[in-house]
């Protein structure tokens, strides 16, 4: 695998309909130190470009002449051989339920228009640190022993969350689609971190820390929580109720990175 040593080797295909936007995205990419640039107009040519030209980092807008955003991530994350690939949505679109799927299929960065070169870099640099694999730094644990299980009703949640884990070196990894599921394999296997979204069917991530807060077998297992509402109050009660940290949806490799430095160490 080639080693990114800098943010200037970082390719990019900026999939925008506008000319306008076009232009304004991709001077601010060329000034943030990005040297390859390729466009698209639409989600068709996106994706017969993506085989021959895998980027490392897609950069899309929310709404295109043959569908929205939402359908191109799927397109992407349901195909093999791009299951992987990093994606940032630049939109004006404000609408919460619009972002929703979105945020569940493992996007690096949801940017508002207009945005600051400074959040643009900072996305770029959470992409960078997905392709740059470089093992967590911990003081208790070898993360290649480390035993995490991931925890989400989402399918792309679940393979985006395990992706950005394995980066860091941390390949013993579980997966379950609610906290039903998860206090099953709990039971019959050990675990070093339990990393669990909120919002899940059959039990929830607030009935799945209780269960686990409440249990003498497991009540001593960290639990960083993820999930698209961690600005929401109801969320910050349950931090005092036994979550060791919350991290919100979309989520940088660089702030779970620290993030398990800390409740690990």
């Amino acid at each position: 695998m080639e080693v990114y040593t800098a943010i200037q080797d970082l390719s990019l295909l900026l999939v925008e309909p506008s000319d306008m936007q076009k232009k304004i995205i991709a001077k601010a990419l060329t000034e943030a130190g990005i040297k390859k640039i390729e466009f698209a107009d639409n989600i068709k040519d996106t994706l017969a470009l993506i085989t021959t030209f895998p980027p490392d980092l897609i950069i899309s807008a929310m709404y295109l002449p043959d569908g929205s955003a939402n359908e191109l991530i799927d397109a992407i994350r349901n195909n093999k051989n791009t299951e992987n690939q990093c994606f940032m949505l630049v939109s004006s679109e404000s609408n919460r339920e619009n972002l929703e799927h979105l945020r569940q299929s493992g996007v690096l960065a949801i940017l508002p228009k207009p945005f600051t070169n400074k959040d643009l870099q900072r996305a770029i640099y959470s992409a960078l640190d997905l392709i740059v694999e470089e093992e967590i730094d911990l003081e208790l644990f070898d993360p290649r022993s480390l035993r995490v299980l991931v925890v989400d009703d989402s399918l792309m949640a679940r393979k985006h969350i395990s992706r950005t884990l394995n980066s860091m070196g941390i390949e013993h990894i579980e997966v379950a689609e609610n906290g039903k599921s998860a206090i099953n394999i709990l039971n019959n296997a050990e675990f070093d971190l339990i990393i669990t979204d909120y919002n899940m069917p059959e039990m929830d991530g607030r009935e799945l820390t209780e269960a686990v807060r409440h249990s003498i077998d497991l009540d001593h297992i960290p639990i960083l929580m993820v999930s698209s509402n961690a600005g929401d109050n109801q969320l910050a009660n349950i931090a005092h109720e036994g979550v060791d940290a919350i991290c919100g949806k979309p989520f940088e490799p660089a702030v779970v990175r620290k993030l398990l430095a800390k409740i690990l160490n």
